[in-house]
């Protein structure tokens, strides 16, 4: 086996370490004030919501300035994934 030369501690050092933020368990139904569920978004968290209702009523207070700021949903089996900007969705093995 050849020798790369790769220095892991310095590749670890490379790392961007911007990432923060947690995954928010919660459930949509319209109990939740919609800025709360903005400004966690903003925060970086990611949220996995259960959705008990209309989705398109229970997400309008949010769903639109989370799109306008650069983030995304996605309607998974019951769940909306809330993601902020910088963290994507993977709906490719669907």
């Amino acid at each position: 086996m050849s020798d790369f030369g790769l220095d892991l501690a310095r590749a670890e050092e490379e790392l961007d370490d911007e990432v923060s933020g947690d995954v928010v368990l919660g459930v949509l139904d319209g109990e939740t004030d919609p800025e709360e569920w903005i400004d966690a978004v903003r925060s970086g968290d990611v949220l996995v919501l259960a959705v008990e209702g209309d989705l398109n009523t229970l997400a309008a207070g949010f769903a639109r300035e989370v799109r306008e700021s650069g983030g995304s949903l996605t309607h998974f089996r019951g769940f909306l994934v809330v993601a902020p900007v910088g963290v994507d969705i993977d709906s490719d093995r669907l």
